[in-house]
């Protein structure tokens, strides 16, 4: 019995000690961070500031002449498309995915004022510089605001818009007491791998955790360890701040083009949430609801629940996400 008490301490040690491995400091553009596909990085003058956007462009062996810009969410960068954008470009779609000002591989600046509309410019400047002229979008999350705003601006160049678990399909500052830059600051500060973890767990993926989702949660936070942190956290107190003030759910109904939403039913994010009355907290980040009301709104979209699935579709259950993706792109 002692011996086996013994073990069991010994285990216990190893994995704790496993646990509590140092976490590596991200680099302040992702240096130390490789990327699935080669990245370019396009020089902009913003406010004053001379800034880059990286990008990565992947060309299909066998291209059909279409293209396809994919924007990520608000705690993620370009790289976690690897899989979406080699599927696509083998079905011979040039795939075009950007990190955002202020997120991944590009500049992080602390001092600028950031608007949906700004991040659009920025992204119809990276495709004029590839002579990019029409593009199907698929913005997830945060991606999914900006790309409601991008389609809006330049419907000309929008042929189709999908959306995967978009983030503002409510207004949440009609219930959430306003958080100032400063507030989203302070908390940004605070936050650490198991922080960030808890609230991916929760939110994103129905309590249920695995361990190839540290593929895409370590790059970020290792930005918190990094000395620089606080610039990085400057321009994510800033970008929230973008999201909470800045809706376009009262515009959808402008949307020209087709519309695909793909709706991960067990998904509840939405931000400020814990700062909301009780009784509103419950019906916040309502999916299922809020995917049926957004397909109302839209005049030509057509919508997919995946049961079981959070908020990210394209990670936790690909196979239910890429078909009905590749079907509507074809269509």
């Amino acid at each position: 019995m002692k011996k086996l008490t013994a073990l069991l301490t010994i285990l216990t040690v190893v994995i704790s000690s496993a646990q509590e491995k140092p976490l590596e400091p991200t680099g302040l553009r992702m240096e130390n961070i490789t990327y699935p596909f080669p990245v370019k990085e396009l020089a902009l003058k913003i406010q004053g500031q001379d800034l880059v956007m990286a990008y990565m462009d992947l060309q299909p062996q066998k291209p059909n002449g279409k293209t396809v810009l994919l924007l990520h969410g608000k705690n993620f960068s370009a790289m976690y498309w690897e899989q979406t954008a080699n599927d696509l470009a083998k079905d011979g779609y040039r795939v075009v995915m950007p990190d955002q000002i202020g997120f991944g591989k590009s500049s992080k600046p602390g001092n600028i004022q950031f608007t949906f509309q700004l991040l659009a410019q920025n992204t119809k400047a990276m495709l004029d510089e590839l002579k990019i002229t029409k593009v199907n979008i698929l913005g997830h999350s945060m991606g999914g605001m900006l790309a409601t705003r991008f389609a809006l601006m330049y419907p000309e160049m929008t042929e189709k818009l999908i959306l995967e678990n978009p983030i503002g399909l409510e207004d949440w500052k009609t219930v959430v007491p306003y958080q100032s830059v400063n507030d989203w600051y302070a908390s940004e500060l605070k936050q650490d791998y198991q922080k960030m973890k808890d609230y991916q767990l929760q939110f994103y993926y129905g309590s249920k955790w695995k361990p190839e989702y540290d593929k895409w949660l370590l790059p970020v936070a290792g930005w918190t360890v990094n000395k620089e942190y606080p610039v990085i956290a400057k321009a994510s107190a800033l970008t929230y701040d973008m999201i909470f003030t800045q809706p376009v759910l009262y515009e959808f109904e402008n949307l020209k083009m087709p519309v695909l939403l793909i709706i991960g039913q067990s998904d509840r994010t939405a931000l400020g949430k814990n700062k909301a009355p009780k009784e509103a907290q419950e019906k916040l980040g309502n999916y299922p609801v809020l995917g049926r009301e957004t397909k109302k709104k839209i005049k030509d979209a057509t919508l997919i629940g995946i049961e079981g699935v959070g908020h990210l579709p394209h990670i936790q259950a690909y196979d239910r996400f890429i078909a009905p993706l590749k079907e509507f792109l074809k269509k």
